[in-house]
């Protein structure tokens, strides 16, 4: 039986899909009939003798489509091949292990050798090659082991040495002590690198993601929480809108709490003891001393557009899953133009309206001097010192105008402008990136990528109200 397919019983009995090993043994028969040219016929002639109800092949069709997502079945050998290619790869291994001291030299030029054409590939640009031996590496640290989310950068390093990675970060730092003059080349092979290991660690969560299927919800929900949201997979986002639920549920249940504290207030002894004059100083009322409870205003600027809408989609569902605690949201949401969504919110329940508010505005390309523009001509008057602004994008203006006066304006008016960017700020001062100078009109900048992101960020939110 050839590892891919091992591997792909082994991602499908993670996701509660039964194969018995008399059924493992006629996929590999399908497989030696029909090979791996077709990647339709492949997925149709497997789920005849793999997926037995309706619930299986429903989890079959997610697995297969997940599982080759890093795979191009027109590289891979020939399903009677597949074997044995697998046992040389084993007997290597085992001749590799057994090595005396004396073969270093020889390995540290293969170290070098496999550096210099890892550094070609990065320079070619060609993402497919690239694609390829990352899967490669993946397959050679058996990336199929991994069960722990504290495994992904054990495995992520590993992939990574095993591609060559060692001499390019030796050259960077020659580069880097070089001085001014080298600055610009280590600057990109800084960039390239940089690539790389976000390619490299976005296969490591698939693959994370596929084989923990059937560990346990917390688990699953514990690793969703700190996966970048545009990496989470379509398949996981009703996990994702549940676990959103779950965890904006316990920060109303927790500010609630906080809130009924703060309203009481403490004992007012004076003016309990005037009140109580009359009963000869006995404590019949009692009288509490109370302040004004001034619940935040957040305007709510979400960025639609293709390369941050799923962040904008978990935002959204977040704030308007604590509207107990914060009720007045205002929800504006652009893409090349802005449009206030905060009446679907009103009428449709959260889920629904977030998928009408993408499925009309999202997807499209990004003009922020016009959404900027375009808020002050409809929101500026309702901002005052009571709001939060929160704005959610990566502040790539396409090199137009990104609206950074505009901005301003909306800075002097409300009580903070919280700028959340789902890129890494290692990309902020990178192409068309307007960061730099719109984050000088803003009170704070965060990076914000994941589910565990959003939850620290709406809880510091609904501080406010109490």
């Amino acid at each position: 039986m050839s590892l891919v397919l091992g591997n792909l019983l082994q991602a499908l009995r993670a996701s509660d899909v039964r194969v018995s090993t008399s059924e493992g043994i006629d996929a590999a028969a399908v497989l030696g009939a029909v090979g791996y040219d077709d990647r339709a016929l492949l997925k149709t002639a497997l789920s005849q003798v793999l997926a037995k109800t309706v619930d299986d092949k429903s989890r079959f069709d997610e697995c297969f489509e997940q599982f080759f997502h890093a795979e191009d079945l027109r590289q891979l050998p020939p399903a009677d091949e597949a074997t044995a290619e697998d046992n040389a790869g084993d007997s290597g291994n085992e001749t590799e292990g057994d090595s005396p001291g004396g073969e270093q030299p020889a390995a540290e030029a293969a170290n070098a050798e496999s550096g210099d054409s890892l550094q070609s590939l990065l320079e070619a640009g060609d993402r497919a090659q690239l694609q390829m031996a990352i899967a490669s590496a993946a397959r050679e640290v058996g990336i199929t082991e991994i069960r722990l989310f504290t495994q992904r950068g054990m495995y992520s390093r590993r992939m990574l040495e095993r591609m060559g990675v060692e001499p390019l970060e030796r050259r960077l730092y020659a580069l880097r002590s070089a001085g001014d003059e080298a600055e610009a080349e280590a600057e990109r092979l800084r960039g390239r690198l940089t690539v790389l290991r976000e390619d490299v660690l976005a296969l490591v969560d698939r693959q994370l993601l596929l084989l923990t299927a059937n560990a346990g919800t917390r688990l699953r929900e514990e690793i969703l929480q700190q996966v970048p949201l545009a990496r989470a997979d379509v398949s996981d986002f009703r996990i994702m809108q549940t676990l959103v639920r779950k965890l904006a549920k316990k920060l109303v249940a927790l500010h609630s709490r906080r809130r009924k504290v703060a309203q009481r207030g403490v004992l007012d002894v004076r003016h309990t003891i005037r009140r109580n004059i009359e009963f000869d100083g006995l404590l019949f009322n009692i009288v509490w001393r109370r302040k004004k409870i001034e619940r935040p205003k957040i305007v709510a600027v979400c960025d639609v557009s293709g390369s941050v809408a799923n962040y904008a989609r978990f935002l959204l569902l977040f704030l308007y899953s604590v509207a107990e605690v914060l009720p007045k949201v205002r929800a504006f949401v652009f893409s090349s133009v802005l449009a206030e969504v905060t009446e679907l919110f009103k009428t449709h329940a959260v889920e629904e309206a977030v998928a009408l508010t993408l499925q009309q505005h999202g997807w499209g390309s990004t003009d922020y001097g016009m959404a900027f523009t375009q808020l002050c001509e409809q929101a500026l008057g309702d901002i005052d010192h009571h709001t939060t602004v929160l704005i959610l994008g990566d502040a790539r203006s396409n090199y137009g105008y990104a609206g950074l006066r505009e901005l301003r304006q909306i800075h002097e008016r409300a009580r903070r402008v919280i700028w959340l960017n789902p890129e890494s700020r290692g990309f902020w001062t990178v192409g068309d990136s307007e960061m730099p100078r719109l984050a000088t009109a803003c009170d704070r900048v965060d990076t914000c990528r994941t589910v565990r992101h959003l939850e620290r960020l709406i809880g510091e939110l609904m501080r406010t109200a109490v």
